[in-house]
């Protein structure tokens, strides 16, 4: 018995020495992915759909030890989508799962207004010659409590932008 707990103890120790020397991915700093962590928390809004305010809600969390923020767009409904926002060496990405079936990927794009964060397509999966697809989000800052997002989705050559007005949930 003695024995056992000796060599399990001897197998703990080895596994906790090989964790400790795992080195984590160095992620470049980037002041608008720090601007897309504030986001963290519970929002509710509204999107115009058809000349009428729907309401619709979203949520984001910073997950994988700071290195990625998630969103859940219209989570628990059919229409869920979710995105994960992540470095990828010096380039912010957006990688959106979206209800259309698809992942479009998305960089964002170099902006001199602190406030803004823009999103453009950089590729994807599931999309295919003719399919619809999100093309840009944009994610206007208006204080800690209060942020616009505008997606933008291309169909057929054609670009239609929804855009959802969201007030941090108290």
């Amino acid at each position: 018995m003695n024995r056992r707990i000796t060599l399990l103890l001897i197998v703990m120790l080895v596994a906790l020495a090989a964790l400790a020397d795992e080195k984590k991915s160095a992620i470049a700093p980037n002041a608008s992915f720090d601007k897309m962590k504030a986001l963290n928390g519970a929002w509710v809004g509204t999107v115009n759909e058809g000349g009428k305010q729907v309401p619709t809600s979203t949520r984001f969390q910073v997950v994988s030890d700071g290195s990625a923020l998630m969103s859940w767009l219209n989570e628990g409904t059919a229409d869920e989508m979710i995105t994960v926002f992540h470095m990828d060496g010096q380039d912010f990405m957006a990688t959106h799962y979206c209800a259309m079936h698809n992942q479009p990927r998305m960089v964002a794009v170099p902006s001199t207004d602190p406030n803004r964060v823009v999103f453009k397509f950089k590729d994807g999966t599931n999309i295919g010659a003719s399919d619809g697809h999100m093309e840009q989000v944009a994610f206007i800052f208006n204080g800690p409590d209060h942020h616009i997002e505008e997606w933008t989705f291309l169909q057929d050559g054609k670009l239609r932008t929804a855009n959802f007005d969201f007030q941090r949930k108290k």
